[in-house]
């Protein structure tokens, strides 16, 4: 998968959780959760639509490795093909 197919992802599947936030419009080295106005269970459901799309393990010991977007693009990246 390309790098390029990874942000696809991951800016498809926030839009799913936040579908009125932009990823133009965040601080994206900001906390995710803040920048994006999701919750606990939102990151939960984030973080399983992106290992099942991407077919990639992400352990909860990982979780704090995807704290900001730049964060969690390039833990998918580091993890992905």
């Amino acid at each position: 998968m390309t790098d390029a197919e990874v942000e696809t992802a991951l800016r498809e599947e926030l839009h799913k959780i936040a579908p009125d936030m932009e990823v133009e419009d965040i601080d994206q080295s900001g906390d995710l959760r803040e920048e994006f106005d999701i919750d606990s269970m939102d990151f939960l459901n984030l973080v399983s639509a992106l290992s099942k799309r991407l077919g990639l393990a992400m352990p909860e010991e990982d979780y704090d490795e995807m704290g900001s977007y730049n964060a969690m693009l390039a833990y998918l990246k580091a993890h992905s093909g």
